[in-house]
């Protein structure tokens, strides 16, 4: 087993006024050589957008893009039709292929909506422009990993045009917790959204995240407060 240990503060951070961001990965003017992506997952970014600001409409293609809210109520509108609301809750999914013009807003005009925004490079290029969201049973994430994001359609998750898994779950306190890999090959980028974490002897606290490759498997021992913990599972090559 390899690991790479990204503590939370050592992300790219950007203050716009209107949008708090943390980039786990470079990403517009925060640049690092070392941290360009991990296997297929390309951008992790941590977003605070003010009440009623958003991302005005723009362009993407040939990237699979997923949305986890965190707090909070984010408005989407593209070029396909779509105008929807996802809240705490739901995962979100864009395939922007061939091409795709989308804007982002906070629906609320008095708190703000936090939310993760996380790329994933395709299997395959120019694929037909998709959306889809999905509200999650958060209940089926205690004590085990639950999927959000799959390679193919199935119940409770939305799907992407790659062979990766996203999987959330909640650890209580002292427990002790296997994640099994779904692709040989795979990398797991684990990333704690509440709590805290071991993971082959490295502690990992709230937003600090561990790469993990060449396993087939690996254990997650939950801190003194529990855990919650996003696992992003993508092919390396």
């Amino acid at each position: 087993m390899k690991t790479i240990y990204h503590p939370a503060a050592s992300r790219g951070y950007a203050n716009h006024g209107w949008l708090s961001t943390h980039h786990s990965f470079s990403f517009a003017r925060y640049y690092n050589p070392e941290r360009m992506q991990f296997g297929a997952l390309r951008v992790l970014n941590d977003d605070e957008v003010a009440g009623g600001r958003g991302f005005g409409s723009h362009p993407h293609d040939n990237m699979e893009i997923v949305s986890i809210p965190l707090e909070g109520d984010l408005e989407h509108q593209d070029s396909m039709g779509n105008t929807t609301v996802i809240r705490e809750g739901d995962v979100q999914v864009m395939s922007a292929g061939t091409g795709v013009v989308h804007s982002e807003k906070n629906r609320n005009p008095d708190r703000p909506v936090k939310f993760l925004q996380i790329w994933v490079f395709p299997r395959e290029r120019n694929v037909e422009p998709r959306y889809d969201q999905e509200t999650l049973d958060t209940g089926a994430e205690d004590g085990r990993w639950h999927p959000v994001v799959t390679p193919e359609p199935q119940p409770g998750a939305v799907w992407m045009h790659q062979d990766a898994w996203f999987s959330i779950g909640r650890f209580a306190a002292g427990t002790t917790t296997e994640y099994t890999l779904n692709r040989s090959g795979n990398g797991v980028y684990l990333f704690v959204l509440e709590g805290s974490a071991t993971v082959n002897g490295q502690t990992l606290n709230r937003r600090d995240a561990l790469g993990v490759t060449e396993a087939d498997g690996f254990t997650v021992d939950a801190g003194t407060q529990g855990a919650r913990i996003l696992a992003i599972e993508v092919p390396m090559e």
